[in-house]
């Protein structure tokens, strides 16, 4: 074996332990919120990530770049959720407008090159709509009857997609699912993920979602089991936009927030109609 290989060998082996690790610690914390958290805990949770994720996003695509700006947006976005646990739904919008309009004035009186400006504020209100309004479903998830079992699910459902991927992928994959997004996605590895998540969703079915046949197992579970591997995708595209590999480096082995939000975020809404809509009378 070459020193190169060895190196590789190294590093991959050393992902693998912080990965672990990580989510050792973190998966039995994130399930005692779940289950034990009361709604204001929960959305003071969901703020605090929705903040850190919103000032990742923004530092994604400027860097150190209007810092003041970045800050503002992310502050903006993550008040969205106390919004929504004190039942104020109708004040959302005009929030959301105020807070574009605080931003645009930034930008007017703290003139950056103005052939930039329009990608640079494009970007700050991409995230306020991107993480705000898809992350905010799983506070709507969770204050419904069966939210914890639905959220439970949905966790369990993207990580038994990536992890079947992953290995389908690793040992099988021939075929690039979308190399211009991301080169090292196979075909093979998007399938075997949509069976780990028809079977993890018709199993919920049989255990603690009953109202989930198995017709509507296999369903539910291709359907999230795609929404899941589209928002992967997007922000795949995101990153490969940006030029960056990782969105950040907060959790170590996995990268930032955003790698391991980028499935949930697509989901939640779907998930929210199912619960609500499909599953809720």
């Amino acid at each position: 074996m070459t020193s190169c290989s060895r190196d590789v060998s190294c590093r991959k082996e050393r992902t693998i332990k912080q990965r672990i690790l990580t989510a050792a610690i973190a998966l039995p914390l994130l399930i005692v919120l779940v289950a034990f958290a009361n709604p204001l805990i929960f959305s003071l949770f969901l703020a605090v990530v929705l903040f850190l994720a919103l000032l990742e996003f923004n530092r994604m695509g400027l860097a150190a770049d209007h810092s003041i700006e970045q800050w503002v947006a992310a502050a903006g976005g993550a008040l969205s959720v106390p919004l929504l646990y004190f039942q104020q739904e109708t004040l959302l919008l005009p929030f959301f407008a105020g807070t574009i309009l605080l931003l645009g004035v930034l930008f007017l009186f703290r003139l950056p090159e103005i052939k930039e400006i329009q990608q640079r504020l494009g970007w700050l209100c991409l995230g306020l709509f991107y993480l705000p309004f898809l992350l905010g479903h799983l506070y709507l998830i969770r204050i419904l009857p069966e939210g914890r079992a639905w959220i439970f699910l949905t966790l369990l459902v993207i990580m038994i997609c990536d992890t079947f991927a992953y290995f389908v992928g690793s040992n099988f994959g021939k075929r690039k699912l979308y190399p211009a997004v991301s080169p090292n996605k196979s075909v093979e590895g998007g399938l075997g993920g949509l069976v780990g998540s028809v079977l993890v969703v018709v199993l919920a079915g049989v255990t603690f979602l009953p109202q989930i046949g198995i017709f509507d197992g296999i369903v539910v579970g291709l359907l999230l089991g795609t929404i899941g591997q589209l928002g992967d995708l997007f922000e795949s595209l995101l990153k490969r936009a940006c030029g960056v590999k990782d969105s950040g480096s907060l959790i170590p082995g996995h990268g930032g927030l955003l790698d391991r939000l980028d499935s949930l975020l697509f989901a939640f809404p779907v998930v929210y109609c199912l619960a609500k809509y499909g599953y809720g009378g």
